[in-house]
């Protein structure tokens, strides 16, 4: 009797050491996620005003709403969008409140949700075939060509800290192995920092007034129209991102992630989780390829832990340290991985057209794409000519006008449909 119990015992206690293990390490690939994500998704609050730590806790509150959604068998994190980074700076250029980027946020999500039922009723190739290669692959590039001034005006303010950060990141990007590979972008953050801080141009007040426990400062949203009409066009480029973020993401897992839960769930994941941001001050969410990225270094496919990293996420935003240190990260720092980053994102849209063959001898794909490239560009850097008197865009009232990607993405959308097949 005595000896049965001693080894019940002893087999409890097994148990539970590999219990305690097993909760170990998953915190600990939890953190990986968190690091993965991190740089990103705060880089777009700190490069649009937004604030860093409501976007860490809409970030974590977005991706629990992406698990419920879709029953909890996608292993992504949702973080901040770098596609709405132009034209939340353009609205709060405009309007001088960011509160009416918040509505178009909320608007674009509505749109997701919108799409999500099409897709639901309609299939997804008919609802794709509104967006072929050929118009996304060239507002993927507008929306990179856009910000490039940003980038550029950031870093002027010290070139050495830029480059430092520019070296940085390639290194890290191209000789790096296993888990740096994937976080480029924060060792080229934390580089610049600590160059920053060597050449003493950190101003560290913020995180000395800061307190250790805080609120993350939620704000609501503002609707006006002007402003809806700046950031709802967004849905189009990033609805075929979120096809490809969600095909990478299921040939990683080695599942169709478009079949089960269906791609219908995924996107209204997306949808509920911009909704959430838009509501209280967040900017939008989209699936993070950086947390694909660690999947596939860790080949550890378990959704629990993107769940975990969610949590943790949240709990980051009530530090106030965090949110202050944040602050302190000096222009010319961001200015160096904007370099890179805004850089990226018109080759993404390039590699869209080089990944779908999408032949440019054809005089219709050549239209297609110039009319998005010149509308796009063009009217964006117009905008910012004080010179200019006319009438930019298509205007809908004084005060209102369709340019830049919004302009764009209805031109493309309309012209590609038009135009006969060749």
């Amino acid at each position: 009797m005595l000896k049965n119990e001693l080894l019940e015992g002893q087999t409890e206690t097994v148990t539970s050491n590999e219990k305690a293990k097993k909760v170990a390490r998953k915190g600990i690939l939890a953190i990986q996620h968190v690091i993965a994500m991190f740089g990103a998704t705060v880089l777009v609050p700190i490069l649009t005003g937004l604030n860093p730590a409501v976007a860490l806790f809409t970030a974590g509150c977005g991706t629990l709403l992406f698990h419920l959604v879709t029953k909890g068998k996608v292993p992504v994190f949702l973080g901040s969008s770098f596609a709405f980074i132009p034209v939340i700076t353009a609205v709060a250029n405009q309007y001088g409140d960011l509160s009416y980027a918040q509505g178009g946020i909320m608007v674009a999500g509505g749109l997701y949700l919108v799409m999500a039922l099409l897709i639901k009723i309609f299939g997804v190739e008919r609802i794709k075939s509104f967006f072929p290669p050929v118009v996304v692959g060239p507002m993927i590039i507008v929306i990179g060509l856009i910000l490039s001034p940003v980038a550029i005006q950031m870093a002027s303010t010290n070139w050495l800290v830029a480059m430092v950060v520019v070296a940085t990141v390639i290194s890290v990007s191209i000789f790096s192995k296993g888990f740096f590979k994937v976080i480029p972008i924060l060792c080229g953050v934390t580089v610049g920092y600590i160059f920053s801080a060597m050449l003493g141009i950190i101003d560290y007040t913020p995180i000395t007034n800061a307190s250790i426990i805080s609120v993350p400062q939620f704000t609501l949203p503002k609707f006006e129209f002007g402003a809806i009409a700046m950031i709802a066009p967004i849905v189009l480029a990033v609805f075929m991102e979120h096809i490809g973020d969600v095909t990478t993401n299921g040939a990683v897992v080695g599942k169709n992630f478009i079949e089960d839960p269906g791609l219908h769930r995924t996107l209204m994941g997306d949808g509920l989780a911009t909704l959430f941001a838009g509501l209280v001050g967040g900017p939008a969410n989209t699936t993070y390829g950086e947390n694909t990225s660690v999947l596939a270094v860790t080949k550890v496919y378990d959704p629990s832990i993107l769940r975990i990293a969610a949590v943790i996420a949240i709990g980051l935003s009530f530090i106030g340290k965090v949110g202050a240190i944040l602050q302190t990260i000096p222009q010319a720092v961001m200015g160096g991985v904007s370099l890179i980053l805004f850089g990226m994102i018109a080759s993404v849209g390039i590699r869209t057209i080089t990944n779908a063959e999408v032949d440019f001898s054809s005089n219709r794909n050549l239209i297609v794409a110039s009319l998005i490239l010149v509308a796009g560009i063009g009217t964006e850097f117009l905008k910012a000519n004080p010179n200019f008197n006319g009438v930019i865009g298509i205007q809908i009232t004084e005060n209102i006008q369709i340019i830049g990607l919004s302009l764009a993405a209805l031109i493309g959308v309309v012209v590609n449909k038009i135009l006969p097949e060749c």
